[in-house]
């Protein structure tokens, strides 16, 4: 598991004027909140920028260091400018370890090389990147696979495809099994010859 550490300070004005203010300076306005009152805080923009270069870091508890005190967090939003590459706001939620997290967590699709439908000259196209899990802090993954060796030609792969480490669930799963909707399919391009 991949160990980020975020720097915070603490910020007592709020407010639209008081957060151009920040971003003038470098600075991102956020909030941490859960368990306790909520806190605003302001980050170091290129510090978060960095960070956010790793996609572990949105399926990681973090550590949020603010004066003397360091909290165990993730990141639950994140707003961004339409247009150019800058952070407006961050959200984060303390973690309690005894409590199940909500927390989205990116798909990694293994092993499609290893199909019949590969072999075949078949590709897979990937219809989503990440998928919304519940667990306990302790058992968060960093990234979940979807073995794809198995796959057939115009197969789709669901839900219940993802191997779950045990004490994990899939939210959308825990509705029912009319939920299992499909993350991605294995296709025939046009011009290739199945058995070829």
């Amino acid at each position: 598991m991949s160990t980020f550490v975020i720097n915070a300070e603490a910020r007592n004005d709020q407010g639209k004027g008081a957060s151009r203010r920040l971003r003038r300076e470098g600075k991102v306005p956020g909030i941490v909140y859960g368990t306790e009152t909520p806190a605003a805080i302001a980050l170091s923009a290129n510090e978060l920028s960095k960070a956010l270069q790793n996609d572990a870091f949105y399926s990681s508890k973090l550590t949020l260091k603010l004066g003397d005190q360091d909290t165990t967090v993730i990141i639950k939003d994140l707003q961004r400018h339409p247009s150019k590459p800058v952070i407006l706001h961050a959200d984060f939620q303390r973690v309690d370890e005894s409590k199940k997290i909500k927390i989205q967590v990116p798909l990694n699709f293994v092993n499609f090389e290893k199909s019949a439908a590969s072999k075949a000259s078949a590709k897979f196209a990937a219809e989503t990147a990440t998928v919304e899990i519940l667990c306990l802090p302790q058992n968060l993954p960093e990234v979940l696979d979807v073995d794809l060796s198995d796959i057939e030609m115009g197969q789709i792969a669901h839900l219940s495809d993802i191997v779950l480490p045990e004490g994990v669930e899939v939210v959308a799963l825990r509705r029912g099994e009319d939920h299992d909707q499909g993350i991605g399919y294995c296709y025939s391009p046009r011009g290739a010859r199945a058995g070829k």
